[in-house]
């Protein structure tokens, strides 16, 4: 399991391209040298737009877009990318700490909150759990409610139930 470190992302125009996936085309944006987001289609289906100041520019997600095709192909486990997302302190440690969780397996929110030092802060981390702009990549869809239920993705329940599916189905769990 790689360390990810997070960035503040550098100045100038947000940079963005549009990759086919297995859950809808994502959306994958960043600063140029780091990605800041990769969004899933909106969960009523209508397509996404981006903001009128982002530059369309596919060269510096060639890395994400390879490695995203790799991980839905079964052939991935861990993406090595320079990240940079926008988030509180807090917010920012909840998505590293996400990333700790191994590919294959799920936590819960509550195992989060107990790993970040604050046992009782279960909901704060569903908040910023359901806030991470690096979805799959900072893999979110790994938590899941204390009783093992699949709950709110904000990508939709089938994308996170399909996501799972995928690592399990490569990880060898049924």
């Amino acid at each position: 399991m790689a360390t990810v470190e997070f960035r503040a992302p550098l100045p100038g125009p947000t940079r963005y391209t549009t990759m086919e996936s297995p859950v809808g085309d994502l959306t994958l944006f960043g600063d140029g040298a780091a990605l800041g987001g990769v969004l899933t289609p909106a969960k009523d289906g209508l397509t996404r737009v981006v903001p009128q100041d982002w530059v369309a520019d596919h060269k510096p997600f060639a890395d994400a877009e390879e490695q995203l095709r790799a991980y839905f192909a079964g052939e991935l486990r861990e993406f090595t990318l320079p990240l940079a997302p926008v988030g509180t302190d807090w917010q920012l440690r909840v998505w590293a700490a996400l990333t700790t969780i191994p590919f294959g397996e799920t936590a819960s929110y509550g195992q989060l909150a107990e790993e970040l030092g604050r046992p009782t802060a279960s909901r704060a981390v569903g908040m910023a759990n359901g806030r991470n702009p690096i979805s799959i990549i900072v893999p979110c869809h790994r938590v899941i409610g204390a009783n093992g239920s699949l709950t709110g993705y904000a990508g939709g329940l089938e994308r996170k139930e399909f996501l799972l599916g995928l690592e399990g189905r490569v990880a060898g769990i049924r």
